[in-house]
């Protein structure tokens, strides 16, 4: 795929659906209703162990329910988290792979069925690979706190987040999406990895905050954001896992330092 139709393909879905694409909803929360017990450090991608047709099942639940997106069960699948499972490397990466391949096969099933009425409302659903952060790794609730310790550094982030970054990749979504990053630090892990891995797949940057004004470690969005902006490799920023009353001005917020880079929020 070429850069230039890599560049415009979020952009080409959110001008299709009117200028707001819709992602997904709580997939953990849909797994529950269904009677997975994800009560576990592994969180939904347990279920890409132990049941990923439910998993399937689900993505086509939030595509029927009109889904412009749909976000991979890989948010806390990690190839150190699998190990501790006594799984291989070589089986957490066919795992971290399973997660696209499932998202894809959903869309592209839902998809067939959807072409051949003629008067469909839907349109041809994203998949964007879910990169969680080191915090939901560390099952610890740091990604809500942005302290990782002393020792955690940014070559350290990189090389955490490296390995999943290029097996996901290479099982080629649509999208990348970081999720629920913590802080400036993280931030800036994520986008040197996309620039030293040369990686071309549109992808975005969600924080959390607990402040409504601050990334959890503190640090204003302003300052996180200007790790973003120094690459355009990122064509988006946004907010996830943050009470919905701040949503509004965070947006706002992002907009008024994003706009100048071209960043959508």
């Amino acid at each position: 795929m070429g850069i230039q139709k890599e560049r415009t393909l979020l952009e080409d879905l959110i001008k299709k659906a009117g200028g707001c694409a819709v992602i997904d909803g709580g997939f953990a929360t849909q797994l529950e209703k269904h009677g997975a017990t994800i009560n576990d450090p592994l969180w939904s991608a347990l279920c890409l162990i132990k049941d990923p047709d439910l998993i399937k099942r689900v993505h086509l639940e939030y595509l029927e329910a009109g889904a412009d997106i749909l976000v991979t069960s890989s948010y806390q699948a990690t190839l150190p988290g699998f190990l501790s499972r006594g799984l291989s490397a070589e089986e957490g990466e066919l795992l971290l792979k399973k997660s696209v391949t499932l998202a894809v096969e959903a869309r592209n099933k839902f998809w067939d069925a959807v072409e051949r009425n003629p008067g469909h409302r839907y349109n041809r659903a994203l998949v964007a690979a879910s990169i969680g952060s080191y915090g939901a790794y560390l099952a610890d609730g740091s990604e809500y706190s942005g302290c990782y310790g002393p020792d955690v550094n940014l070559e350290k982030l990189k090389d955490f987040h490296r390995r999943r970054l290029q097996v996901l990749v290479k099982a080629s979504p649509d999208l990348l999406a970081f999720e629920t990053i913590p802080n400036k630090l993280e931030a800036q892990a994520c986008v040197e990895l996309l620039e030293e891995e040369n990686i071309n797949i549109p992808s975005w940057i969600c924080f959390s905050s607990v402040d409504g004004e601050n990334a959890p470690s503190g640090e204003s969005f302003q300052q996180c954001l200007e790790a973003i902006n120094k690459s355009d490799r990122v064509k988006a920023v946004g907010i996830n896992c943050a009470p919905p009353h701040f949503i509004e001005s965070l947006i706002c917020k992002f907009k008024e330092v994003g706009l100048k880079h071209g960043k959508n929020h």
